[in-house]
């Protein structure tokens, strides 16, 4: 089947989904005057165009479905105009055939309602992982077990690549090469749906530059998904801290999950506490 034929529904299904987006919006609520004899419920294609600083003609065969290609820069100004959230941002990108749904700030989208569980279930640590393990939000029991981790920058920001890339005396995780090819399994199960996008494939090849062991694992296409686990900690200074990984799915951003790590002993959740007020920072005067 050639992309010609592919790509027809897709285009047929934008042109109605940006129709059905421009319907919604009043002129009032983008502070333009409702004008006489208006047959449209919504925003006029050339309101779109204008609010969005592209031209009318381009917009229009968008809207129609037209074979044209669409920048991420100009999707970006017809989805703010529109006043798309991030999962109407995504099916619009997806719908453009646009390879890579752009990345926002990490954990942006995230309601404050995840925050605040977040919050609220510390003295457990908790956090949330998109499907390629970016760290988006977390709690402060969760900064004391993973301060290596919670301390980078984006893009390094990732519970993957500090699994791999973190020196063993300030990776918290006991018998991490255990827990390595999982992470990598998990990240092979949700890579196919990210087939071809570029911050993907970067991330993979990068990786895979950096460290021969993941390179090794990533070739074996070994698939699994987020589930709980046993994970025993060792951070420094506490003892070993003996947890239950509990990863629970999350609807809205799409393919994030909520991790929270349930000691499984009243050793365990007294060192975690030890930590809390004991907190250490890897990066001061420490030598690897």
């Amino acid at each position: 089947m050639d992309r010609v034929t592919t790509t027809a529904p897709r285009r047929a299904e934008l042109a109605a989904f940006l129709r059905s987006r421009r319907a919604r919006i009043t002129p009032g609520d983008v502070g333009l005057p409702p004008g006489p004899r208006r047959r449209t419920p919504g925003l006029r294609r050339e309101e779109v165009a204008q609010l969005a600083g592209v031209g009318v003609t381009w917009y229009t065969w968008l809207e129609q479905g037209r074979r044209i290609n669409a920048s991420v820069q100009v999707l970006d100004a017809v989805a703010r105009t529109l006043r798309l959230d991030s999962a109407e941002r995504e099916h619009l990108y997806r719908l453009a055939d646009v390879p890579e749904v752009p990345q926002h700030g990490a954990g942006e989208d995230l309601g404050a309602e995840v925050h605040e569980i977040l919050d609220n279930l510390d003295p457990l640590p908790a956090c949330v992982y998109n499907s390629r393990y970016d760290l988006l939000a977390w709690n402060a029991a969760y900064a004391v077990l993973f301060p290596t981790l919670t301390s980078r920058g984006l893009p390094e920001r990732n519970a993957i690549w500090q699994c791999f890339m973190c020196p063993p005396c300030c990776n918290p995780i006991l018998h991490a090469e255990k827990e390595r090819p999982l992470m990598v399994a998990t990240l092979r199960s949700a890579f196919v749906r990210h087939l071809g996008e570029p911050s993907w494939e970067s991330f993979v090849r990068r990786l895979s530059a950096a460290s021969p062991d993941f390179a090794r694992m990533w070739a074996d296409h070994e698939v699994a998904r987020p589930g709980t686990r046993m994970k025993i900690f060792q951070p420094s200074g506490a003892g070993l801290v003996r947890t239950t990984s509990t990863s629970m799915a999350l609807a809205s951003p799409p393919e994030t999950r909520m991790v929270v790590y349930t000691p499984m002993d009243d050793e365990s959740r007294d060192r975690l506490a030890w930590l809390r007020a004991n907190p250490r920072d890897p990066a001061r005067g420490h030598v690897h």
